[in-house]
């Protein structure tokens, strides 16, 4: 696929997306959005044949993504702001649901949309130069791309509200302590260091990580009984496909479980 603002590496199993405006620190327009979703599109119809893990991270060694593009945002009207702020939630709704696990490789400045994008991916890994935050409200905003849902999520709803009510950058160091990060690793091992976490996952059944990753993201916002029947029926349904049979066959017989994704 040819993108303007945008590298999709497709080779082995584990694919690299990469977000390439380095002109503009990778700043997220209305043009990148719409490639973003049609990228993620193709990744969501090549599971599980061709793509089993997803690294999304930003061209340079400056920035994942600095934020939303302020230019253009700027000259909205009320009604236009909503759309644009569907268009990002729709888009990163989509890295959400995605068959594969997806890993945020935040290089460098991760902040507004572009934190939003990394809180939309299963985890993230973080160089040691990745600075994050939400400074919406230093421009007299708020986060618009599920920021204010997903952070609280992912460290709490007292953490979340300081970050965005200050909307104060953090270090590195800092977004591990507070769980927002993963991993954090020198720039030049960051990309591989996501890939080979991907190329493990690439190894057990695929639809039981598919499974898995849906069953975590529903049950997330039920309540823990409903979450239970999630997580069972989730459980049951992987007892039709092929790959359990071959899964536990190889357990059984001491041998390398040989998935297909059926």
């Amino acid at each position: 696929m040819n993108f303007q603002f945008l590298k999709l590496e497709t080779e082995g199993r584990v694919w690299t997306l990469t977000l390439n405006r380095p002109d503009a620190l990778n700043a997220l327009n209305a043009a990148l959005l719409n490639e973003l979703g049609e990228a993620l599109t193709f990744v969501e119809k090549s599971f599980p044949k061709q793509c089993l893990g997803l690294v999304i991270t930003g061209q340079g060694e400056k920035s994942f993504v600095a934020g939303a593009d302020i230019k253009e945002m700027r000259g909205l009207n009320p009604i236009e702001a909503e759309t644009f702020a569907r268009r990002g939630q729709s888009v990163f709704r989509q890295i959400e649901k995605l068959p594969v696990p997806v890993i945020a490789a935040v290089n460098g400045f991760a902040l507004g949309g572009g934190l939003e994008l990394a809180l939309a991916c299963d985890f993230i890994y973080a160089s040691d130069n990745a600075r994050m935050g939400l400074p919406e409200v230093s421009l007299g905003l708020i986060p618009g791309f599920g920021g204010t849902v997903r952070l609280a999520r992912t460290i709490g709803l007292n953490q979340a509200r300081e970050l965005i009510f200050t909307g104060d950058m953090i270090k590195a160091d800092q977004a591990l302590a507070l769980g927002l990060a993963n991993k954090v690793l020198p720039q030049a091992e960051l990309v591989a260091a996501a890939k080979k976490t991907l190329e493990t996952i690439a190894t057990r059944g695929p639809l039981a990580v598919q499974s898995s990753k849906k069953a975590a993201l529903e049950a997330y916002d039920q309540d823990v009984d409903l979450g239970l029947k999630t997580e069972s029926n989730a459980f049951a349904n992987l007892f039709t496909t092929r790959d359990m049979n071959e899964g536990t066959a190889a357990f059984v017989e001491k041998r390398k479980a040989a998935f297909t994704g059926e």
